[in-house]
Parts: structure tokens; C-alpha cells; sequence
């Protein structure tokens, strides 16, 4: 049995990386746990004039809605203040977490040890475990105390992945761009979901 992926949203642009994860994650049937932070909410309002749900059911539709996935997969949306969900606890097995994407303020927070809301709580269980933690941070450019407390968290075991995509695999769309990211993303946690012209994976293919 597959265990779940925590899927953590925070208040940094680019809320189509996390849609997108969701859209993959879902039509190949895996199980996602899946906090927004409160600025996440925010951050829907301003980019897209959307507002997201805050209660859990309506939330998981919501999502649902917005990856074009009604079917297929689990997907389970918890309360940014609810700490005391399965996923604030390391006796709730998972397969890791992904935060994507990720803003400074989350990444500062993480890397010191705060955990003022379930997102930063769950990403301090899975490095208190040994668990994988994925952050995606989007941001430009990185100041000398960002670089730093991405370093603090790639020391703890934490894998970074910069929302950069490539061109190698000549992308046609904004959504093969940001499935670059996606598919580069989840290979941290051992997913593969996502389809991807990947660099010379047949002989003469670029």
C-alpha cells in the first residue's frame, strides 16, 4: 500500500505548481494530504480572483476543481490551524512532503524550528523522523539570510528544488514549463507521475 504525500501550499506565487501537482498526483491514483497556509488564500484572491474555501471538504473539491481531476486518488485538505491533524504527528506514516511552492517566510520559519501552523509543523515532523522534506521556493533573487536558511534546511536532511524549469525537453506550453518542475519535484519523494521527455532517455532523444 502506498503511503500518503503531504502536499504543503504556501503564500508564494506560483500556485499553478501546486495545481498542476495535484492534477498528476490524482490521476495516477496516489493518496494526498494537503494543507494551504493562510496566505496561500491570499495569494488565490490576488493571482486569480479566486476565493478557496477554508472548510476541508469544500476545500478538497475546490482543489479538485482547479486541476481538472473529479476522480481518482485521495485527497484529503486540512486547516491551516489544526495542529493536532494526522499529519502534526510522527506516528502518521507518509511517504514524505512536498511543499510547493514554498515561500521565504515558510522556508525561514522551517529552518528555525517554529511551527506556528500545521504546514510548518508537518515539515518539522518529517525532518524530525528522517522523512523526505521537498521545498520548492519561489523567489528572485534569493537574499545572503534566504540562501542561508535553505542551507540550514538542505543540512537537515531537507532537498531543495528552485521552481527553474528547462528547455531541453522543448516545451510548448506554460503547463510543460511548470510539469518540469513538477515532474523534478516529486522525483525527490520516488514519484513518477508525470509524463516528461526526459534527457536522452532513449538513444538519439535529446
Amino acid at each position: 500500500m502506498t503511503l500518503p504525500l503531504i502536499l504543503g501550499v504556501t503564500g508564494a506565487s506560483g500556485l499553478i505548481y501546486a495545481v498542476r501537482s495535484i492534477h498528476h498526483l490524482l490521476k495516477a491514483d496516489y493518496h494526498v494530504e494537503l494543507v494551504a497556509s493562510k496566505s496561500a488564500h491570499l495569494v488565490w484572491q490576488e493571482e486569480d480572483n479566486v476565493k478557496m474555501p477554508i472548510e476541508p471538504d469544500l476545500q478538497a473539491e475546490f482543489w479538485r476543481e482547479q486541476a481538472g481531476v473529479s476522480t481518482g486518488g485521495k485527497l484529503r485538505c486540512h486547516r491551516s490551524g489544526d495542529v493536532g491533524a494526522n499529519i502534526a504527528s510522527g506516528s502518521f506514516r507518509t511517504a514524505g512532503m512536498v511543499i510547493i511552492p514554498c515561500s521565504m517566510s515558510t522556508v525561514g520559519k522551517i529552518a528555525s524550528g517554529l511551527s506556528g501552523d500545521l504546514l510548518e509543523r508537518a515539515a518539522d515532523v518529517q525532518l524530525k523522523e528522517g522523512r523526505k522534506l521537498v521545498i520548492v521556493p519561489r523567489e528572485t533573487p534569493f537574499s545572503l539570510i534566504h540562501l542561508k536558511n535553505l542551507t540550514t534546511l538542505a543540512e537537515a536532511g531537507a532537498r531543495i528544488v528552485p521552481a527553474i524549469p528547462a528547455w531541453y525537453h522543448k516545451p510548448q506550453s506554460i503547463e510543460d514549463l511548470v510539469d518540469f518542475v513538477v515532474a523534478r519535484t516529486l522525483d525527490q519523494v520516488g514519484i513518477d507521475c508525470v509524463p516528461l521527455k526526459r534527457w536522452k532517455e532513449t538513444p538519439g532523444d535529446l
